[in-house]
């Protein structure tokens, strides 16, 4: 006698799944992320609360998931991969949707324990992006389009990093322009005109 479920009750969890991740990215795209939003992304689903938790382990695994729905949809957003050219869109992206912002800040910073359920999402995370980055700062290099006087790698980190630092500047003052300071970031990087 076997135990598993037929295939059709196994598709339907997963687009239950997926419906959840879908709605709540959404929702805390623009209400945040606190316990309220949760009974939002029910409502809009039309479930209990608790039934959203027969589908993810806990909180912190639905928050997870949704912020890879955020970095799918941004990867859509800035293209295939990610490049200098993709930081602006993403940072105005990210600034028309506050509450998701919020959420990768404070998910970033308290995931650094190796036991928090987010740990390896974020470590994955940020490895991925520096070695994706730092090929295409490594590619305008070779083409003699951005300074070499820097190896590829640690200007992929430092990029990042200012990102993350505008983005969270930009949480305490809404008068941060993260996209006009990425610019000029990258105005920097880039070799300067011959004359």
């Amino acid at each position: 006698m076997s135990t598993t479920k037929p295939r059709g009750q196994y598709a339907k969890g997963a687009e239950r799944r997926e419906q959840i991740v879908q709605t709540a990215t959404d929702v805390f795209a623009t209400e945040g992320f606190e316990g309220t939003a949760l009974k939002r992304v029910a409502e809009l689903v039309g479930v209990k609360e608790a039934t959203l938790f027969h589908y993810f382990s806990g909180k912190q695994e639905l928050l997870t998931a949704v912020l890879a729905e955020r970095d799918r949809r941004g990867k859509e957003l800035g293209g295939a991969g990610v490049g200098l050219e993709a930081l602006a869109p993403v940072a105005e992206r990210n600034r028309r949707e506050p509450g998701l912002t919020t959420l990768y800040a404070v998910a970033s910073a308290t995931a650094n324990d190796p036991g928090h359920a987010s740990h390896g999402y974020f470590q994955d995370r940020y490895a991925k992006l520096v070695e994706e980055l730092a090929q295409d700062v490594g590619r305008r290099q070779e083409a003699g389009a951005i300074r070499t006087d820097v190896g590829a790698e640690s200007l992929a980190r430092l990029v990042i990093a200012a990102f993350d630092g505008l983005q969270l500047q930009w949480l305490y003052d809404k008068n941060v322009d993260m996209a006009a300071g990425l610019r000029e970031l990258v105005d920097v990087l880039l070799v300067p005109p011959a004359r």
